[in-house]
């Protein structure tokens, strides 16, 4: 996966979903990322590329974080599990919570990995269908409900993938954020 996790196109149609979610005037938003309102258009419109500072920035902004008490009552769902489960940000795949069994199958404590990129574990096959998802719709209002797909192996014994049926399911937090359920079929 690219260093910048937000495709060069996709920012400025980000940053202004951001904008309006949180009815923040493009004014104010200049002040946030140190930058003109004119700058902010030309981001929005797709016109000019942003920084990478300002990449980074957004991508921070739009990290999805556990920080109401429906979003942690989500991951208290997801802990409380049987099932081989995590939830990830959709947009860094950082480790929110994790099911007892999926945690079972890392060679580290879990504290270790919650809030890290899992990224670095994942297979060809889940890299693909990665990669993917923009053509599909997935991080736009009327995205897919779910994707399913056979996930390949690695080699990690930190977090070891075995040749499964995984499906993912993106879920919006109230923040307007999106976390991915991650479930092993």
């Amino acid at each position: 996966m690219p260093e910048a996790l937000l495709k060069p196109a996709l920012p400025g149609i980000a940053l202004r979903r951001w904008r309006r979610l949180h009815r923040i005037k493009q004014d104010h938003a200049a002040q946030l990322f140190n930058v003109t309102q004119s700058t902010i258009s030309r981001w929005e419109s797709g016109v000019l590329l942003m920084d990478p500072a300002a990449h980074l920035q957004l991508e921070q902004l739009l990290a999805a974080r556990l920080d109401t008490a429906a979003d942690q009552a989500l991951a208290r769902l997801v802990c409380d599990s049987t099932r081989p489960v995590h939830l990830v940000c959709d947009l860094t795949h950082r480790l929110l919570a994790c099911s007892p069994a999926r945690a079972a199958q890392f060679a580290r404590p879990l504290s270790e990995l919650l809030g890290q990129s899992l990224w670095r574990f994942v297979t060809p096959e889940i890299a693909r269908h990665e990669q993917a998802l923009a053509a599909l719709g997935w991080r736009e209002v009327q995205a897919p409900p779910a994707l399913e797909f056979a996930t390949g192996s690695n080699d990690s014994e930190l977090v070891p993938i075995r040749q499964s049926l995984c499906r993912w399911t993106r879920i919006a937090l109230s923040d307007g954020t999106a976390a991915r359920l991650v479930e092993t079929l």
